[in-house]
């Protein structure tokens, strides 16, 4: 009888079928578990992608990535941070644990296994960056190796040599180091963006120094070739800063000259008048007043004495008041009508000089450092009411009083002097002064003091200038408009 084959075959074919099953079922369990050992595509740990990446070569990708240097651009320069220089750590073992337990969480091996062999994707997951670092090391990083080498001082303006004008200088730059810090907290944990630009501020260039503008003062004195005597006094109305220049026959002297005051003690006269008056003054007082100030009439200023103080001692109730201001060279000691006597003789320390002399007249003298300050008090007096006046005169001169004093002052536009020196429309309140010696009809001393209003800053400008044969007067005023436009232009860097 012939054997049937078929069953045999057929348990052979099985098992070799079987056996192929398991072998594949094997072969997908190792893919499977050499699979489950990276990570899935997609997953990012940091912002690094580490998709199908095991755990040592994630770690190494993370730590190559975040070792790289962050690169910090401040104008031309370009300086590199090594985040080892600020304890940069990311925390690889935390975030590489996380990674895996959001894999696996709520999946068993076969659950996964069985997604494996019909092709679904295991979730992609995504870890935030764990790490630390120094502020402190960042910060000082910052201020002593990047500010301290990149941060631009401003060059300081300067005054050009042989003119009344100042080179501006130029701005310089200041790391903001609060808001750098930030950028360059975020470009370490970045792990592309890791340039950054530094912020920084520009700096203005700072106003020339007082020794500069002296030493310009001198220039103008010696260009315009002045061979006579000059004092210069500069009171600064934001800081209180004082410049004093004294220049004698082409020498620096001390300062502290006295001069004939001439028109300008009616400045003393009103401040005077204002203090035995209330407002509103009287008609008749300020016709009296503006006609003194505005026009610079001397018999105005001689009735304003006689009414308002002493008929005959008028000029030494004055020179009180001065005193009482502390001002010790200035005083009046007679009427300005010809032939007025001379009603005290008064030594001063500025008169009492042996170095220098400008044979000031004995009626009346000043110094530019005592006019400067009388008009400092009179600003301070119309800008708050104190200062000064308030200690010297409690409640006798307000502030109302002191601004009419200014605008009085104000009027006096004559288009010559320190005024020549100023832009169109700057407003000055001054007093200006000269006079013909009656002894050779010639001119001596010219002099202007007065409140200049700038932009760029107030201040007092006193000018005296004085010439033992003759002091002509369009030199003296080309000279004193040149002082003039060169303490503007100092206020006010790019002059007119």
């Amino acid at each position: 009888m012939r054997r049937n084959t078929s069953p045999i075959i057929l348990r052979w074919v099985s098992m070799v079928l079987i056996l192929l099953a398991v072998l594949l079922t094997v072969i997908q369990l190792v893919r499977f578990s050499r699979l489950r050992e990276t990570f899935p595509a997609g997953t990012r740990i940091a912002g690094v992608p580490v998709g199908g990446l095991d755990r040592q070569q994630a770690a190494q990708r993370l730590t190559q990535i975040y070792g790289l240097p962050v690169e910090l651009r401040y104008g031309e320069a370009i300086i590199q941070l090594r985040p080892s220089q600020v304890d940069f750590r990311p925390d690889l073992e935390g975030m590489l644990a996380a990674a895996e337990q959001q894999r696996q969480s709520g999946q068993s091996f076969w659950a996964a296994f069985w997604d494996f062999l019909w092709g679904r994707q295991p979730r992609a997951v995504d870890i935030p960056l764990r790490a630390t670092y120094s502020q402190a090391r960042l910060r000082a990083f910052l201020e002593n190796e990047v500010a301290a080498r990149y941060d631009q001082p401003p060059t300081p303006a300067e005054p050009i040599p042989g003119s009344t004008t100042f080179n501006p200088g130029k701005p310089g730059t200041v790391m903001d180091v609060e808001r750098t810090l930030t950028l360059v907290d975020a470009a370490l944990r970045n792990p592309t963006r890791r340039t950054i630009n530094v912020v920084f501020a520009q700096t203005a260039p700072p106003r020339p120094s007082l020794q500069n503008l002296e030493v310009m003062l001198r220039q103008v004195l010696s260009t315009n070739n002045f061979d006579g005597v000059a004092e210069i006094y500069l009171l600064d109305l934001q800081n209180g800063q004082e410049l004093d220049l004294a220049y004698a026959y082409g020498q620096k002297v001390a300062p502290g000259i006295a001069f004939t005051a001439a028109s300008t003690m009616k400045i003393p006269i009103m401040i005077s008048v204002f203090r035995r008056l209330e407002e509103p003054l009287p008609a008749e007082i300020t016709s009296l007043m503006e006609a003194m100030i505005e026009f610079s009439e001397n018999d105005p200023a001689d009735r304003l004495m006689e009414q308002v103080m002493d008929k005959n001692l008028g000029p030494l109730m004055v020179t009180e008041d001065i005193r009482a201001l502390g001002l010790e060279n200035t005083f009046l000691a007679g009427f300005f009508y010809p032939g007025a006597p001379l009603l005290q003789r008064i030594q001063t320390p500025a008169n009492q000089r042996t170095d220098v002399s400008t044979d000031p007249d004995p009626y009346n003298q000043t110094t530019a450092m005592d006019a400067g300050m009388l008009l400092g008090d009179i600003y301070q007096c119309a800008q708050t009411g104190g200062g000064t006046f308030a200690a010297a005169f409690p409640g006798q001169i307000t502030q109302s009083e002191c601004r009419l004093m200014i605008n009085y002052l104000a009027r006096n536009r004559i288009a010559v002097l320190i005024e020549a020196g100023l832009p169109e429309g700057t407003q000055i309140a001054h007093k200006h002064g000269w006079v013909t010696d009656p002894r050779d009809g010639l001119i001596h001393t010219i002099s202007d003091a007065g409140i200049v209003y700038t932009p760029g800053g107030n201040y007092v400008l006193v000018i005296f200038l004085y010439h033992p044969v003759q002091l002509l007067f369009d030199p003296a005023n080309l000279l004193i408009a040149n002082l003039s436009q060169a303490v503007y232009n100092f206020y006010n860097l790019g002059g007119r």
